[in-house]
């Protein structure tokens, strides 16, 4: 059982293990070197049994289901989380007995065989979009004795002949947060999700409470690193050879470590634009990438303080950048859980600084 894990959930987490819904093939994933080989139940029992009841992330699908192999393939797709992620959301989301929730997400079915333990079956409905998953989720279910309605189809959409739900939980990164799981949620109800920008590939969990106006709003409340839903993926855009540029120096270089906030907190408030850090023996090159016009930026840095610039395209993206990094040092850098979101029924979304009457801009979201 995850340490994490309020009481209230330590019956469920002792009665449905997480391998009771693994794949024979899964491959493990440490969050510091990333994905190793597969490891089979049936070559490999004991390394297995160790993957399925460790504290990490275990990968059970690579590129949509396109990859065979035992090595890992290019970009997982779905997964079973790590046990003390589950946990931290399942106690975020606060549910009580014969609370109804929508799941957005299946995989491997296990959140939702949690779920199910704690409000009943019948309380329980979990949409996924992809069918070989779907089935092999039910199937799951069904040998751990659970009849949770499995739904296949894109959960963007919700699951409406189900609702009003009490709460909306979903298990992969949203990018822009739909209407339809506004209307699917009852006044009050809370919607969990992970949140993030098409800026990086970072999130953060976002609890939102629907208001009786039609408006969902809440704080974040961590980071966390999800799969995307498929409909919401944001590639690295691309720009045409030889647009012009300028070369220019500078000691400045905002920080962009893993889980450093400042990566996430970038997404909300830089617009049409995605950044990534390529690491070399002796330092760091800072991409950015511009979403609305063509256009990128390069920055580099080899030891000491000096960063050598190349701004090509019509965009200066480092300038942008680095007027965002003004920005929120001006703020006093604050944390990730100062910040919050409004969703409106018509799409908007607004970030807001400490209270919802804060707004400091309008989020990005995919093709903004």
């Amino acid at each position: 059982m995850p340490p994490s894990a309020p009481p209230e959930w330590a019956d469920a987490f002792r009665q449905v293990p997480r391998a009771l819904f693994l794949p024979e093939r899964v491959w493990p994933y440490d969050r510091s070197v990333g994905a190793g080989n597969a490891v089979d139940r049936t070559s490999d029992p004991e390394a297995w049994q160790r993957a399925a009841e460790g504290d990490e992330p275990v990968i059970t699908q690579w590129d949509d289901g396109a990859h065979q192999g035992v090595a890992p393939g290019r970009v997982f797709s779905s997964s079973a989380s790590a046990p003390d992620l589950v946990a931290d959301m399942l106690a975020l989301l606060d549910v009580s007995p014969e609370a109804r929730v929508l799941e957005v997400g299946t995989g491997t079915g296990w959140n939702a065989a949690l779920l199910a333990h704690r409000v009943g079956d019948a309380n329980v409905v979990t949409v996924e979009v992809d069918p070989d998953i779907a089935a092999a989720a039910e199937r799951a279910l069904v040998r751990a004795g659970r009849k949770v309605r499995v739904v296949t189809g894109d959960g963007a959409f919700g699951v409406p002949d189900g609702a009003p739900y009490d709460r909306l939980i979903v298990t992969a990164g949203v990018r822009a947060i739909p209407a339809a799981w506004l209307g699917q949620v009852r006044s009050g109800g809370i919607i969990l999700l992970p949140y993030g920008t098409p800026y990086s590939g970072d999130d953060a969990l976002l609890r939102l409470t629907r208001r009786e106006d039609g408006t969902a709003s809440g704080r974040f409340r961590g980071q966390a690193r999800f799969m995307k839903l498929r409909a919401q993926r944001s590639p690295t855009p691309t720009s045409p050879p030889g647009l012009p540029f300028r070369d220019f120096a500078t000691d400045v270089w905002p920080p962009h470590t893993p889980w450093h906030p400042f990566a996430f907190i970038a997404g909300l408030h830089l617009r049409g634009a995605a950044h990534a850090v390529q690491e070399h023996e002796d330092g760091h090159t800072h991409w950015l990438y511009s979403r609305t016009v063509p256009g990128w930026t390069a920055a580099v840095r080899r030891g000491g303080d000096e960063v050598i610039v190349r701004q090509a395209g019509e965009r200066a993206l480092w300038d942008e950048m680095v007027a965002t990094h003004a920005w929120w040092s001006e703020l006093g850098e604050p944390g990730i859980d100062r910040f919050g979101l409004t969703v409106r029924p018509d799409g908007a979304h607004l970030v807001w600084l400490d209270e919802p009457e804060n707004v400091i801009a309008p989020a990005a979201t995919p093709g903004r």
